[in-house]
């Protein structure tokens, strides 16, 4: 079992200026002589410390990667099934060293970095720079969205203030900060329309300043479709601003995380590993759509046959030879290990964007379109990102009417599905379009999609073949990630004021705060 081993270091113990990272370019330096002071920076530091958030903010090394979204999130979106036999995450177990790993490696490595470029560039800072503030205010938002939608209040106001005790923020506090942090970012980076800022060292944008506004204001659009059960009015309010703010546009706009020798791609990291293989729901729905993206997602087992597997397979059924790695499609070859040093890591599409957008004018809000329209621009836009350019194609699929298909496997799966591409009539079954495109549309990135399935339900994914958690019995779903034995035994207070604003029990079956029915 190859799960790798991290630092700890918990977040009680995690000082507003200690810094001893190395970074994901080869200029990167430790910045500070005295391990629990950082005594000087100057803007060329500011510039590596923040191309070493932008790496480690995506869980950028591969045992990270494996701890926080291959073994969870990636199997919660069914975007891929386990099939190592002694992995039970897969059949719901939320394997608590792994989720130690990820968290302590998340506020001991990841957040770091990042606070010494905020630290450095705030208002009265040593190298004070209200635009590069700005970006990695943003950034921090991308940062910490995975974490509070896996475990709902976690520390985010308080990190890196030297208190013994780190509170836990509820995540409506977290959520509401999140936006106002965006609205204020924006502000300020609209006084630098038409620069570039940082460089080389953000490994995003290469420091358009115009591109970091349209990606705020992308993000403030997801935050409000998350937000859309729990407060209507305010998603609708924010949603709508954001729209006229400008978001993704074309894939010109598509945000990636260049790859370097120093910083891999962390999917093709771990692909040798053979954990994983492409799951029955995308199966289903990619063939039962016709879809042209599969053979960008996945690799055939043979000739252009493809093949996935049901998750929570028992460990006598992963031991079953149709259900071995090698009778399995693994990702595409842009996703193994021979492309990890080339293929750059996602993070927001325009196709999200318009997807988004989709749903909020089947809302009744004003999306600048009609919910079809963007709809099918949003296809189109992940067609022509996947490199499908053929407009006839494009159109062909996106007029189509076959349904997810049934398949010849273990338990004898039937369609995912009923619903076709071609836009159906009823409200009901267009958000399940929306919802499904988008799902497909945001593969590999677990993150987000499963955020989304847990809102909306959609696409209905199969249920797993077994559960090994007995509060998530089958015909259930996992909820959020119970909080960390290591938090627990060094945080005590800290975690018990995040259970006071949960709304339920520290358990996976507890809903997040904008996962409402």
């Amino acid at each position: 079992m190859k799960i790798f081993k991290k630092l700890v270091i918990p977040v009680g113990m995690l000082l507003t200026a200690s810094v001893g990272f190395y970074a994901c370019t080869d200029k990167f330096e430790t910045l500070n002589t005295d391990k629990t002071k950082l005594t000087s920076i100057d803007k060329s530091a500011v510039g590596n410390a923040f191309a070493a958030a932008q790496w480690r903010g995506v869980f950028g090394d591969r045992g990270p990667f494996q701890l926080m979204e291959s073994l969870f999130a990636d199997l919660h979106a069914q975007y891929y099934a386990n099939v190592a036999i002694n992995f039970p995450s897969d059949r719901n177990v939320m394997v608590g060293n792994w989720l130690n790993g990820a968290w302590n490696n998340f506020y001991g490595q990841q957040i770091p970095p990042l606070l010494v470029v905020l630290d450095a560039t705030k208002p009265g800072g040593q190298a004070e720079d209200a635009a590069i503030f700005a970006m990695a205010s943003i950034w921090k938002v991308q940062m910490y969205l995975p974490m509070t939608d896996y475990w709902g209040a976690i520390p985010y106001s308080k990190v890196g203030s030297g208190e013994k005790v780190v509170e836990y923020d509820s995540q409506e506090f977290i959520y509401k900060d999140f936006l106002a942090t965006l609205k204020a970012a924006v502000t300020e980076l609209q006084k630098s329309k038409g620069r570039t800022i940082l460089g080389n060292n953000d490994q995003m944008y290469g420091g358009n300043v115009d591109r970091w506004i349209k990606f705020a204001n992308t993000m403030r659009l997801r935050l409000a479709i998350r937000m859309s059960k729990v407060d209507p009015a305010l998603a609708k309010t924010e949603a709508e601003a954001a729209v006229a703010a400008g978001t993704l546009e074309t894939n010109a706009d598509d945000a990636f995380i260049k790859v370097t020798a120093n910083s891999p791609n962390p999917l093709g990291g771990i692909t040798a590993w053979n954990e994983f293989r492409m799951s029955a729901a995308m199966e289903s729905t990619l063939k039962g759509f016709k879809d042209p993206r599969i053979s960008k997602f996945f690799s055939p087992v043979s000739g252009d046959t493809y093949k996935g597997l049901r998750n929570g397979y028992s460990q006598v059924q992963l031991g079953l030879p149709e259900n071995a790695p090698g009778a399995n499609s693994n990702v595409a070859p842009a996703f193994q290990d021979a492309a990890r040093f080339t293929q750059p890591w996602g993070i927001m599409f325009a196709s999200e964007a318009h997807f988004l957008r989709a749903e909020g004018a089947l809302n009744g809000w004003s999306m600048g379109g009609t919910a079809k329209d963007l709809y099918e621009k949003g296809i189109a836009l992940s067609m022509t990102q996947w490199g499908i350019t053929d407009a006839a194609a494009i159109a062909a699929y996106t007029a189509g009417t076959s349904t997810p298909v049934a398949l010849n496997d273990v338990v004898k799966s039937p369609g995912m599905t009923d619903i076709p591409v071609k836009w159906e009539a009823t409200a009901a079954k267009q958000r399940e379009q929306i919802l499904t495109q988008k799902w497909l549309a945001l593969f590999p990135y677990g993150f987000e999609a499963w955020a989304e399935y847990r809102r909306s339900g959609f696409p209905k994914l199969y249920p797993r073949v077994n559960s090994d958690d007995p509060d998530v019995p089958v015909g259930s779903i996992v909820r959020r990630a119970p909080f960390v034995a290591g938090e627990i035994s060094t945080n005590k207070a800290g975690v018990d004021s995040g259970v006071s604003k949960l709304g339920g029990a520290d358990k996976s079956t507890t809903r997040l705060w904008w996962d409402k029915p």
